[in-house]
């Protein structure tokens, strides 16, 4: 007969005890260690000899009140070439990934076609590809509105991101036992419905946390095509920089970008931990 398991007055094991005292010690760990280094940090940086200099020039109240409306106005246009970029990255970089993972001999130019695009929007660097592409293709002289600053500099990011997405497709595809595809080929469905019925699903829910890192990435590099002509938030904030003679405008650029990237981050973590917790 087994032996019935030692319980506290709260209905607890004892390893269930042991593991909520752990945490309750952890949790007390961490939080006078966060006020040890803030209270530092509160202490400790306003003693700098050059403390106040940096505060009128990078936390001037006034000069964040007076320009953050204009910062919020400007960061809607982030957010629109973001909105048209990433389902073209998702759509694009998918295309990429289903291309490399051709097995028919006759599709051996797709994979060769995928493996070059991907060599070279990852070798890249993406402001590089920003420029060349930004002011190689309105230098031909297209007629407006082709060559908008607007529509080239979002086609850069969406052919640079596309690499990295393409990639993160195939890993969920090779992430799929071979054993299933075999199963379902040998119930009679072709390589096409195996691809759409059984992969697909499976290996888009596997890198759906890698992906929302990539979409955190592409929102904060949006600001890159500043170099190239749109007034987005960084190009807003540079203005107000020079009219104002202050770096305060970039201080609340970066807190806009905080405000939408943390919460974003903080999903992909949630949604990374429940995927390794189903795994386990």
């Amino acid at each position: 007969m087994a032996r019935p398991k030692a319980t506290g007055a709260a209905g607890m094991t004892r390893r269930e005890r042991y593991d909520a005292e752990q945490r309750r010690r952890s949790l007390i760990v961490a939080a006078t260690s966060t006020v040890i280094v803030l209270a530092a940090i509160i202490l400790l940086v306003p003693l700098a000899p050059g403390w106040e200099k940096v505060q009128k020039s990078f936390f001037n109240g006034a000069v964040l009140a007076k320009s953050f409306p204009k910062l919020l106005d400007a960061f809607l246009v982030n957010v629109m070439i973001f909105a048209w970029s990433a389902p073209a990255i998702a759509v694009l970089g998918l295309l990429i990934a289903l291309a490399r993972d051709a097995k028919s001999p006759a599709l051996f130019p797709l994979r060769i076609f995928g493996a070059a695009f991907t060599d070279i929007f990852r070798g890249v660097p993406v402001i590089l590809t920003v420029y060349l592409i930004g002011f190689g293709i309105p230098g031909l002289g297209l007629p407006r509105p082709w060559n908008s600053p607007y529509i080239w500099g979002s086609l850069a990011l969406i052919l640079t991101y596309s690499a990295y997405v393409a990639e993160i497709f195939r890993s969920g595809i090779d992430s799929v036992h071979h054993s299933q595809r075999s199963a379902a080929l040998s119930l009679g469905l072709s390589e096409r419905q195996v691809m759409r019925d059984v992969v697909l699903p499976q290996a888009v829910r596997n890198v759906v946390p890698s992906q929302m890192n990539m979409l955190i990435a592409l929102q904060k590099d949006v600001s890159l095509l500043s170099f190239i002509g749109p007034v987005e938030i960084f190009r807003q904030a540079g203005v107000f920089k020079s009219l104002l003679a202050n770096f305060t405008p970039y201080v609340g650029a970066a807190i806009i970008f905080l405000a939408v990237t943390i919460p974003a981050t903080r999903y992909a973590d949630y949604l990374m931990a429940r995927q390794q917790k189903e795994r386990r």
